[in-house]
């Protein structure tokens, strides 16, 4: 887990990236972005009033000299931000409406982001992940030819690192979807220097069963393949034909992934999530994320849960999808 995260900071390191904090208040964020300041690897910016931020960091010993904090309520950028919201959402709100809506933490924060005076932002620890992800999915909205974003977790043991992908957002998506998500999955891979095969997985393995949930599957390699011809993508995989050579070998001898997938999409979300707690559970892996994908600019949703470590480790990524 430590090589991983060294690979990011060496990533990030000396790039000057900005990172929002939204929940400036929580003491959590608090002590995770004093130590990201500190260590130099980003500069965070937080959310709140100037007053109250000061006070929690001396409250918890943490210096925030190197950091920067921004209240809605008094920006002298307000102007500019509200102007660009009203013209981003179309007519969906007005000037005055703006105006309100922008002193909510996690819409000024995602506001920053989009007008590239920061370059990722990280909330949840508050809020829930419909307050963290809405603002984004309104204003920063999916990069050009993804229609969905995603959710992905790097399932880490020593030195084995996986890909599990849709664990977080999409309930049940479509062939469209599952192509989208196994493309977006191969790029977080190489962030995390994986050199990306990916397994679309199913209950059958190259016709075994047939039904309309495999065939959804057969349809999303086959779409996944026309967008992009260089992908190492093959399926439909049962799990083990995916990732153990021997049943590899006996149920799909012709395949490009020969028990060495490294990157696994699940049909479902129910699948997605009950596949990493398994593995998270019982295989002893540690699950890093979600992080979301998909997006122009990064945002990544906190679980209410997290501690400092898991805030410092989201912005990391954050910070290196933001590159």
């Amino acid at each position: 887990m430590s090589d991983l995260f060294e690979g990011l900071k060496q990533k990030i390191s000396g790039r000057d990236l900005r990172i929002v904090f939204p929940e400036g208040l929580d003491e959590r964020i608090v002590k995770a972005a004093g130590r990201l300041a500190e260590e130099k690897l980003i500069t965070p910016i937080l959310i709140g009033n100037i007053e109250q931020v000061q006070a929690k960091a001396k409250e918890v010993g943490v210096s925030l000299e190197a950091a920067e904090i921004y209240d809605p309520a008094s920006y002298a950028g307000m102007d500019e931000l509200v102007a660009a919201f009203v013209e981003r959402r179309k007519g969906k709100a007005t000037e005055e409406e703006a105006r309100k809506i922008l002193l909510d933490e996690n819409y000024f924060g995602t506001m920053l982001v989009y007008l590239n005076k920061a370059n990722g932002l990280v909330s949840g620890a508050a809020h829930s992940t419909a307050d963290t992800v809405r603002p984004a999915l309104q204003i920063i909205k999916t990069k050009a030819g993804v229609k969905k974003t995603s959710g992905v977790f790097i399932m880490v043991r020593e030195d084995e690192k996986y890909v599990f992908a849709d664990c977080a957002i999409n309930i049940a998506p479509d062939s469209n979807d599952l192509a989208e998500i196994a493309i977006e999955s191969a790029k977080t891979a190489e962030m995390f220097d994986i050199e990306p095969r990916i397994a679309m997985l199913s209950f059958s393995t190259k016709g075994s069963a047939k039904s309309e949930e495999t065939e959804r599957v057969v349809e999303a390699v086959a779409e996944a393949k026309r967008r992009d011809a260089s992908l190492v993508l093959d399926g439909e995989f049962q799990f083990d034909a995916a990732f153990v050579p021997s049943v590899a070998k006996s149920k799909a001898p012709d395949s490009p992934l020969q028990g060495d997938a490294n990157v696994f999409i699940f049909p479902s979300l129910e699948a997605g999530n009950i596949g990493y707690k398994i593995a998270q559970r019982l295989g002893g892996f540690e699950a890093v994320g979600p992080i979301l994908q998909g997006l122009n600019a990064p945002v990544n949703d906190l679980s209410r849960g997290c501690n400092e470590e898991d805030v410092y480790k989201l912005a990391l990524i954050t910070a290196a999808q933001g590159l």
